[in-house]
């Protein structure tokens, strides 16, 4: 009779707890597909956010990437829509779709980095917030109310203005005064996770406190978080136009604020070129509502209060 050397792990029953884990977690994206798929704006949402970031990827596929230098621009300065350019010119000549079909990747990038970067932050206060109380809690409150109280377009300005024009400075200005209104909600979601039976006997049996809040507290805001993120996305991506459009972001990069702030100091308002202001107009307006759409469908695919709205 073999016997299993004493230290070594039992190799089938690991495996066939990893194989329970993974089926429950399909069965998990199985049911938030079928109950996401019940929200038809959250699926119209999501259709036309597939559309925009597969053709900001595939601008270098479909484009060629020498049209964004001025000096080899082809065509004359603000030309109406044509055959030869769909969505017209710009002031230096060059097409307007190429730009625009640009300006998304870096629109995008900022507006989903920014995110992340203020999810991570206000969830991390929240939950920090929420799981130790006492005095440390007050500091963390006192600090997020110091920063909901400040104007956030005119802090993100500030801080642009310091650092200096860049997409890092962009990046860093939105995250650093996005992240106050998760942190309140991430701390309250946390205090009801805190009350919770299960949490109590985590405690009782000796867990500490990285294992309370990573195995217990994290997975049951997440969906918050998720929900969350996608509505500020849209809030981003409408703060780096804007920033942009002030001139703060890097003037390397062509952007959609960027776009309408030369379109503006171009002078296009006043020689009537409506698709230079129109096109990066709508291409802001489209993403924005999408990522709404998509944020108000997760929202009501997690509380179950919603669903039947």
């Amino acid at each position: 009779m073999t016997t299993q050397p004493s230290g070594t792990p039992d190799t089938p029953a690991l495996t066939s707890v990893r194989s329970v884990v993974w089926e429950r977690r399909k069965a998990a994206l199985r049911r938030f597909w079928r109950s996401y798929r019940q929200q038809r704006a959250g699926v119209i949402g999501l259709a036309g956010l597939l559309v925009i970031v597969v053709l900001s990827l595939a601008a270098p596929l479909i484009t060629d990437e020498s049209g964004l230098d001025v000096t080899q621009a082809t065509g004359d300065r603000l030309e109406p829509p044509s055959f030869s350019f769909p969505l017209g010119t710009d002031e230096t000549g060059r097409s307007v779709l190429l730009l625009t079909l640009w300006g998304a990747r870096i629109s995008l990038l900022v507006g989903v980095t920014a995110t992340l970067l203020a999810m991570g932050i206000g969830t991390l206060v929240g939950i920090a917030a929420g799981h130790f109380g006492g005095w440390f809690t007050g500091l963390l409150m006192r600090v997020t109310d110091w920063f909901i109280v400040l104007p956030r377009l005119v802090l993100a300005i500030a801080l642009a203005a310091v650092l200096g024009p860049s997409l890092t400075t962009i990046v860093v200005a939105i995250g650093v005064t996005s992240w106050p209104g998760t942190a309140r909600l991430i701390r309250a979601q946390t205090l009801a996770v805190e009350a919770r039976p299960y949490l109590e006997r985590a405690k009782a049996l000796g867990a500490g406190h990285w294992h309370q809040m990573t195995r217990h507290v994290l997975p049951n805001v997440m969906p918050l978080v998720l929900a969350s993120t996608t509505l500020e996305v849209a809030s981003a991506v409408l703060a780096e136009a804007t920033l942009s459009f002030l001139g703060l972001g890097d003037p390397s990069r062509v952007s959609w604020g960027s776009m309408l702030s030369r379109a503006n100091s171009s002078g296009a308002v006043t020689f009537g070129a409506w698709w230079y202001l129109l096109t990066p107009g709508l291409a802001i307006l489209v993403v924005v509502l999408c990522f709404t759409l998509c944020g108000r469908a997760l929202e009501a695919v997690f509380n179950p209060r919603l669903r039947g709205r």
